[in-house]
């Protein structure tokens, strides 16, 4: 319930707004006053819980269960945006977009969305009680410390997404504005102020003995923690050094520094990466294939995607700093496979992401620094010393990330549909549904799963998403997905590797990166390439081991110039084209999952909009332009 929605009307933008749960807002006269709140314990830890109501739930919790950002990066096709285009994806990769109705922010689904009211009511929360907590009716006062922690690491929170979304032009509100303000002198800070200010709440919280480094108990799932807050000290600080957001200044050595003592922190508080099977009789058994035969290294990979964090003093992941509180539901029947009884494949890799998977001698498939000799990504630069990879047979001898993430054609899995199709598309049959091998076919024509321009359940590229579908979901055994990991230690190591890289510390930055890719066996980066080259490998690393987490759609803003576009990456998307010859076997090639361009591109795309309502009020009142570029 809004208690201030006047403003809304009257004054400036939703920041000065907030809101509480019903049990705050009403007492049995039908109000209740600030006062009583801090003057009662139990209202103080339940405003606190509001502040939490705003997290979003990410995944495939986008609008009409879309990954979001996945799905408006070079990472991947979303089956709806062609058969439903007045949907998120379509509208977005047709340009459909303006100040006052921009579709990655528009709807909100479980708080994917709508980011500008949500987070700014958050923050103003935030502040309203970090200005009275201190004096607050507590019983306990390491409650009262730990509070105080957990509200510096939402503020934290809620404003690193602010920028990753919005960019730069924020206000800082370190208390909450009231109607005898005057907010004509509400200003805008820079980015690096805000990081700043991002940083000091991370410190203050890090800083409170009462906050842990890790949430041990059921009882208080979904709580923040310090390894949160080094983990967006570790964002802030990279976002900041970046081409994008760095207004001419040199932030590298600066984010090496932070970077490498969040890294240090998480592992010396007993973060460490996900480094066993541990249900070997679900993603080692024979049927649960990955790649030409058993691969325990991406075994391993699928796993730790596939499992939900439990909250324990030595849990088994120790890798996931921070997860959801809600699961994903049953994403294999509307972000997986296509089948019969299956609602649509959603979310389908692209060819470039493909592409972006080094074979198994740590070779990348193309040249990184220029991957396509055309614009529309249909002639690949291959590298020319990778002399493993052929493109007739472009799924051997790659990493086992690959085959962990990405359903291919010819890859296999436990068969737990009912197909219409004929037996040879099994194996083991007929030993009963629930022991067949589906043996995936994605060729041009295939009457189920394969390439399709409208079809629901069929691919738009010539690949299904396997990262996050757990190898025994089906329509006769719906394995929800797990819980979206926010942050893990795999992307604050990556995150060390590329600040090292940036700054000058090319020993440091291969020894990160490294550990990454020792935990799927693969070769380690050579300590003689140059600068130039280790940054390249390193933002292929992010692309690969990061793959489909959401990172790639921001990675490639940040990169970018505050002039430049998206044009080399997002403009033209590729599928395979896969032709299935008369003696059963293949010819591959390149195929543009349309025949005209993505138009989310431009360089308005690097950011969305401000509401335009909201952008028009705090110009009229401030004087100011608040509106991003472009729009």
């Amino acid at each position: 319930m809004k208690l201030i929605n006047l403003y809304l009307a009257i004054m400036l933008s939703v920041f000065l707004t907030f809101s509480c749960t019903d049990v705050l807002d009403m007492a049995p006269d039908g109000k209740i006053s600030l006062e009583e709140v801090f003057s009662d314990n139990d209202k103080v830890g339940a405003f606190l819980n509001s502040c939490y109501s705003n997290l979003p739930t990410k995944g495939t919790r986008y609008f009409f269960w879309s990954r979001g950002p996945v799905n408006w990066s070079d990472e991947s096709w979303d089956t709806d945006a062609e058969a439903e285009s007045w949907l998120t994806s379509g509208r977005m990769y047709n340009g459909d977009a303006s100040a006052a109705n921009h579709p990655s922010v528009q709807w909100s689904n479980d708080n994917n969305g709508d980011y500008w009211d949500k987070y700014w009511s958050s923050i103003r929360n935030l502040a309203m009680f970090l200005e009275r907590i201190d004096e607050a009716a507590v019983d306990n006062p390491d409650d009262r410390k730990r509070w105080k922690a957990e509200a510096h690491v939402l503020r934290a929170y809620y404003y690193m997404e602010l920028l990753k979304w919005y960019g730069t032009g924020l206000p800082i509100v370190r208390t909450p504005y009231d109607f005898s303000d005057d907010f004509s002198k509400v200003e805008k800070s820079s980015y690096f102020e805000v990081v700043q200010f991002i940083l000091e709440d991370c410190n203050a919280a890090i800083a409170i003995d009462e906050l842990p480094y890790r949430i041990t108990s059921g009882g208080e799932a979904g709580r923040v923690n310090k390894a949160l807050a080094e983990a967006i000290k570790s964002t802030a600080i990279l976002f900041a050094a970046s081409p994008l957001y760095n207004d001419g200044q040199n932030h590298w050595e600066e984010a090496y520094q932070i970077n490498l003592n969040a890294v240090q922190n998480l592992k010396n508080n007993g973060y460490e990466l996900y480094n066993q099977v541990n249900l070997p009789q679900t993603y080692l058994s024979d049927v649960a294939y990955i790649g030409e035969e058993k691969n325990p290294y991406a075994a391993l990979y699928n796993e730790y995607f596939t499992q939900t964090t439990a909250y324990a003093a030595n849990p088994v992941d120790k890798e996931t700093i921070y997860q959801s509180r809600e699961g994903q539901g049953n994403i294999w029947n509307i972000d997986g496979i296509g089948a019969q009884d299956g609602y649509k494949s959603g979310t389908c890799p692209t060819q470039e992401l493909v592409d972006a998977y080094e074979t198994i001698d740590g070779e990348p498939i193309l040249n990184l620094q220029n991957p396509y000799l055309d614009e529309q990504h249909l002639y690949p630069n291959y590298n020319p010393d990778n002399t493993l990879y052929d493109p007739q047979n472009p799924y051997a001898n790659r990493d086992p990330r690959f085959y962990a993430s990405i359903y291919y054609n010819g890859s296999k899995r436990k068969s737990l549909w009912n197909f219409a199709e004929a037996p040879e598309s099994f194996e083991n049959y007929p030993a009963g549904i629930g022991n067949r091998t589906r043996v995936i076919a994605t060729y041009v024509g295939e009457p189920q799963t394969g390439i399709h321009p409208t079809v629901r359940r069929a691919t738009r590229t010539g690949y299904f998403q396997r990262k996050f579908l757990h190898p025994n979901s089906g329509g006769d055994n719906p394995v929800g997905g797990a819980n979206w990991k926010y942050y893990r230690l795999g992307e604050i190591i990556l995150n060390l590797a590329e600040a090292a890289a940036e700054a000058g510390h090319l020993m440091e930055a291969t020894a990160a990166a490294n550990e990454i890719r020792s935990r799927v066996n693969m070769p380690e980066l050579p300590q003689t390439l140059t600068q130039e080259e280790l940054i390249l490998r390193i933002r292929n690393e992010r692309r690969v081991e990061l793959a489909l987490e959401e990172n790639r759609y921001f990675d490639v803003r940040r990169w970018s110039s505050p002039e430049g576009d998206l044009s080399e990456t997002d403009r033209w998307i590729t599928g395979a084209e896969i032709i299935r010859n008369e003696d059963g076997t293949y010819t591959y090639s390149r195929r543009n999952v349309r025949e005209v361009e993505r138009k989310n591109y431009t360089n308005k795309f690097l950011h969305v909009p401000i509401p335009l309502n909201e952008a028009n009020r705090l110009q009229s009142i401030t004087g100011t332009n608040w509106q991003t570029p472009g729009w």
